[in-house]
């Protein structure tokens, strides 16, 4: 019991963590561009955030059974509890270095590189690709919900903004800037609450799964028999053969809470690198970005496919600089951020893997 009480507290602790690292994914651009305040940005950020995660479970439910083999391996509470621990260093190191990183990417190492020592190197452990016969999306595994979206996603987030800002320059070619920016500063408050929603639809709901994968855990194990009356909304049981974990309120309420409240923290390391160094925006441009960037994570949630909110808007925000003059974009600080980008699952992974390791050596675990 103590275990799984446990693995809610670090998997809250995570959300928090994603709350305010993840915050600048939707307000830098409207802090950048001066539109808000960071203060006004960082709460429309966070109420935003809070109602995107009370939206749906199609991400979650990826996270709870589309990638790890639950009949290979055993995912136990220590078993995710060293999963959230590798995504949660490997946040903090990226947030310490200003490099706007993916939380989502760094979770699903985390499960990955975990599963995999548990399952004593068993490769099978990991779902790879497991097609659907009734549409491709509701298909599960890594190559098909994280490999092939981690490479699409940033290219229509950059397609659209290059495309969208190349229309706004075009048809508003004999506007006056003044008008222009007056109009688009109060557009880019809307952009950004729509990014804020989209970013709570798809982020908070990794952690909703894991949540309710440690709980399905610590029920199928026994840990959970015999709760006080007040405590039996932690008992979860398995879904019948066929149909997909429902994820209760409580823990969609609480996630929400959390990385609202990360939120509100603020992250502006991350903030500097997408306002200010990659590229100089106006409100016309943010607001290019963060309607680009919002429509391809909302069609990601949709399809319950766990995209990284971060390489969307960076991307969205090269597009966007690339429409004005390719060299605007400070390719430099690009290319720092694609190098965390490709870390990031294999490294989070690689941390997990060697705590579960230890916890093994230390007869912890079998």
């Amino acid at each position: 019991m103590t275990l799984i009480l446990t693995v809610i507290a670090v998997a809250l602790i995570f959300e928090y963590i994603n709350g305010f690292h993840d915050t600048a994914n939707s307000i830098a651009t409207v802090v950048s561009t001066k539109v808000l305040t960071p203060r006004q940005a960082v709460i429309l950020a966070a109420v935003t955030n809070l109602f995107g995660a009370m939206w749906g479970t199609a991400v979650a439910k990826t996270i709870t059974s589309g990638l790890v083999d639950s009949k290979a391996v055993a995912m136990t509470s220590d078993i995710i509890i060293c999963a959230l621990v590798g995504a949660i260093i490997w946040n903090l190191i990226t947030w310490w270095s200003g490099l706007p990183s993916s939380s989502s990417h760094a979770l699903i190492g985390g499960l990955c590189g975990s599963a995999l020592a548990a399952a004593h190197n068993n490769w099978g452990v990991i779902i790879w690709a497991q097609p659907s016969s009734v549409h491709w999306y509701l298909g599960k595994g890594l190559l098909c919900k994280v490999i092939v979206p981690m490479f699409t996603s940033p290219l229509m987030g950059f397609v659209l903004g290059f495309i969208l800002m190349g229309l706004l320059y075009f048809f508003l070619r004999k506007q006056r800037p003044t008008k222009v920016n007056n109009f688009f500063g109060k557009a880019q408050i809307f952009s950004a609450g729509v990014m804020g929603f989209m970013h709570g639809t798809n982020d908070a709901q990794k952690t909703m799964g894991i949540i309710a994968l440690a709980l399905l855990a610590g029920t199928k194990a026994g840990h959970l028999d015999n709760l006080p009356g007040f405590l039996s909304f932690l008992h979860t049981p398995e879904p019948p053969a066929g149909k997909d974990m429902e994820i209760a309120t409580w823990i969609k309420v609480t996630c929400a809470l959390t990385m609202a409240a990360g939120t509100a923290v603020g992250g502006w390391r991350i903030i500097r690198t997408l306002g200010h160094k990659m590229v100089k925006l106006h409100p016309i441009n943010g607001f290019a970005a963060e309607a680009s960037s919002a429509t391809v994570i909302a069609l990601a949630s949709h399809l319950g496919i766990p995209v990284s909110t971060t390489h969307n808007i960076s991307a969205a925000i090269m597009g966007v600089g690339s429409a004005k003059r390719f060299n605007a974009i400070k390719w430099v600080v690009v290319e720092r951020m694609v190098w965390a980008w490709l870390f990031t699952i294999p490294v989070a992974g690689g941390i997990a893997y060697v705590l579960v390791l230890f916890m093994q050596q230390a007869g912890w675990v079998p």
